[in-house]
């Protein structure tokens, strides 16, 4: 492929890098990573409401990685409560995953940003056949998009698994007991998606640039090889 268009290329890899960063950052400080609705399950069973009556019961929920909010009903109407993960709720949520979480979106965001400065290095610079050529930028690529895998598992994992909404609505309640009638992933949750499936692209733009995939074989060199053999 010729130099002008590897460098558009290059340059375009290291634009979706460089949005993907921003994106991955905003998304760890917003509330949108689940949205969904509890139940006062004690409530309701009280005075066996059904039908349009349980939605007096039904509240909401919205959380991120660090602080969120919920709306209690149990029947006297909507009462908004402000939650934050830390301090407070490490006692009752699985503390290691939710930090691993945060962990690998820091990490996510680091690859990502080093990942754009050597698509960049080598769209204007002249990058020699190491982790500063074409393999490195696999490698970035390849790291980054694991990362957002990783995040994307052990965060389902913490609210499927381990009933996260749940244990966040019944975290200091004494009187009352709460159910998760519905949720779902929000879109901050999304947003790191959209993330690894721009690394996968990323590492398609470097093989439409021409370079090969790593530890992949020429397939003439086995025809190259016996053909210099016959002429000696």
């Amino acid at each position: 492929m010729p130099a002008p268009q590897k460098k558009i290329l290059f340059c375009l890899a290291g634009a979706f890098s460089f949005v993907c960063a921003l994106g991955t950052a905003a998304a760890i400080g917003t509330q949108l990573w689940v949205k969904g609705t509890i139940l006062c399950k004690t409530g309701a069973l009280l005075v066996n409401a059904t039908g349009p009556e349980l939605e007096k019961f039904i509240g909401e929920i919205q959380y991120g990685l660090f602080h969120g909010e919920r709306v209690r009903q149990c029947g006297l109407g909507g009462r908004p409560f402000q939650f934050s993960f830390f301090p407070d709720l490490l006692k009752i949520i699985p503390a290691s995953i939710h930090i691993s979480v945060i962990l690998f979106c820091m990490v996510l965001i680091i690859f990502t940003l080093v990942g754009m400065g050597f698509f960049l290095y080598n769209a204007f610079g002249s990058p020699y056949e190491t982790l500063h050529g074409p393999v490195g930028l696999y490698l970035w690529s390849f790291i980054a998009c694991s990362c957002g895998c990783l995040i994307m598992i052990l965060f389902s994992s913490e609210v499927k698994i381990h009933h996260l909404s749940e244990k966040i609505a019944n975290f200091k309640e004494k009187s009352f007991t709460f159910k998760t009638h519905s949720e779902r992933f929000a879109d901050s949750f999304w947003i790191i998606l959209a993330c690894s499936l721009v690394h996968f692209l990323n590492a398609l733009l470097i093989r439409l640039a021409g370079f090969e995939f790593p530890f992949s074989k020429p397939k003439d060199s086995g025809t190259a090889t016996g053909a210099a053999d016959l002429m000696y």
